[in-house]
């Protein structure tokens, strides 16, 4: 039971946002009464902290089984990437501008969580990049881990990139290949084509 109110409330947050989303909406979904979510969580903030952690181990964990595939490492950015849009509905209700606004706690709680996650997957595929040729071995490998994180943060600012102008499917691929251009090889570079001639034309 306790699962099932998680994985609808996730899906009702990220739909919809964490703000506008209400217990009564969640118990509606689940055809429930408020009553049966309280006794598993005592309030919405409660509830909004378990589904932000709930939704993280899920998504650590679909990166962690991509990453242990050890595909062709710029293949394996994009892969990330698609899982990421199909699992957070491309984030069109602005999640976490929502969770920052409103829950902030929780927000910095889970910005630190994904940091450490984030930064260890893109060490690891800097690391496979550069062995394989695909990435210049002159590039700081601690610098990048830890400003591609943040730059993918900063997709997610409305304030910066409004969802009227910008998908986040369409910013994350401009960033993407943007990432990945200024650290490939000319080997590096071939396979970056070819994949975006096969897979974004």
């Amino acid at each position: 039971m306790k699962e099932d109110i998680l994985k609808t409330a996730a899906d009702l947050f990220l739909t919809y946002g964490f703000k506008s989303v209400t217990m009564d909406d969640i118990a509606n979904a689940l055809g429930m009464s408020k009553k049966t979510i309280y006794q598993y969580f005592e309030n919405k903030n409660v509830l909004v902290k378990g589904t932000t952690l709930y939704m993280f181990d899920l998504i650590s964990k679909g990166i962690e089984e991509i990453i242990e595939q050890e595909n062709n490492p710029i293949e394996e950015v994009y892969e990330i990437k698609r899982f990421l849009m199909i699992h957070l509905k491309d984030e069109k209700s602005s999640p976490q501008y929502q969770l920052q606004k409103y829950y902030p706690k929780i927000f910095e709680s889970l910005k630190s969580k994904q940091s450490c996650v984030m930064e260890e997957c893109v060490t690891s595929n800097l690391g496979r990049g550069i062995k394989l040729g695909l990435y210049r071995d002159t590039i700081s490998v601690e610098f990048i881990s830890k400003i591609y994180f943040n730059c993918m943060m900063a997709l997610k600012d409305k304030e910066l990139f409004p969802l009227n102008n910008f998908s986040m499917n369409d910013l994350m691929n401009h960033y993407l290949e943007y990432h990945i251009r200024g650290i490939c090889t000319p080997n590096g570079l071939e396979h970056l084509t070819q994949y975006l001639n096969n897979n974004q034309s």
